[in-house]
């Protein structure tokens, strides 16, 4: 694609108009079905202002995968984070947590992983967006997609992949667990209400709770006890079989929380639990050597 290897030299080269349109339109996710309703008085608003931001395409064996990126605006390397998505894919909320992440001196970079599979910018309903996208992501596919991401923020030279992290958010929360199974790189993970067990299938063929002994990084879940779609007892599952299988795992449970509970964008919010949470997240990363 044109613009290519200018792209891949640095996060902050000049890309073609059609390249930046395309990448744009990709990423252009809203909150269709997201914000049911938007609560305006909590959304937050992290500005650019200090930062390199913007959009990217993350080179694959089949396709550029675009990607949202954000990091100080000044020489680097500095350490990775990836942040992967909502099932409602790399909206506003997601481009808000780069930057956040980004004022606190890292790359963040957020890959589309839904890219292949279809767009949920203009799906209103739960139920289709599992159903005709979400379902039909393959975990080996989004495995395989982070690993590109991780090589890509390696090949600018301003990201340092030896400090690299992982955090995710619900659907991405669930895949944080896997990637630290997965990745020899990453060096510690962050799941937001990740889903940790489930049915077995051709794209998801194993969950959280049936890689504890692989992990291979150190993993924090933040997690809430009146999640609906997480009983509290598969956090204790969890727990007790990151603690059988001897790897640096901690799982948070806020009391009278419910899932989505960073989600500012959306009445699940708590802003005492998200702001807890997300301090614990940083110490997280800085105390493994993500800082």
């Amino acid at each position: 694609m044109d613009g290519f290897e200018n792209d891949r030299r640095s996060l902050g080269a000049k890309q073609g108009v059609d390249r930046r349109e395309m990448l744009t339109a990709s990423l252009a996710v809203g909150f269709a079905a997201a914000t049911h309703p938007v609560s305006a008085q909590t959304v937050i608003h992290t500005s650019a202002e200090g930062l390199e931001a913007g959009t990217v395409g993350i080179p694959t064996a089949d396709r550029d995968v675009p990607a949202y990126y954000a990091m100080p605006a000044k020489p680097g390397p500095f350490p990775v984070v990836i942040v992967v998505q909502e099932i409602f894919g790399v909206h506003e909320h997601i481009r808000d947590v780069s930057r956040r992440l980004a004022k606190a001196g890292y790359m963040a970079i957020a890959p589309e992983l839904y890219v292949r599979q279809g767009s949920v910018a203009e799906m209103t309903d739960v139920k289709e967006i599992i159903s005709k996208v979400v379902s039909k992501v393959p975990d080996a596919q989004v495995m395989s997609d982070l690993d590109a991401t991780v090589a890509y923020a390696k090949g600018t030279g301003k990201g340092d992949t030896k400090k690299l992290g992982i955090t995710g958010f619900c659907w991405g929360g669930r895949i944080a667990w896997l990637y630290c199974a997965h990745s020899t790189d990453v060096k510690a993970g962050v799941a937001w209400y990740g889903k940790l067990v489930g049915d077995a299938s051709a794209n998801t063929p194993r969950h959280p709770i049936d890689v504890v002994g692989e992990l291979k990084a150190p993993v924090l879940g933040l997690y809430g006890a009146v999640d609906q779609g997480i009983p509290v007892e598969t956090v204790d599952r969890m727990r007790a079989a990151c603690q059988a299988a001897d790897k640096t795992c901690e799982l948070v449970v806020y009391p009278d929380t419910p899932h989505a509970f960073n989600a500012d964008y959306r009445t699940s919010y708590r802003p005492e639990a998200a702001k807890d949470a997300w301090a614990k997240m940083l110490a997280w990363f800085r105390d493994h050597g993500v800082a």
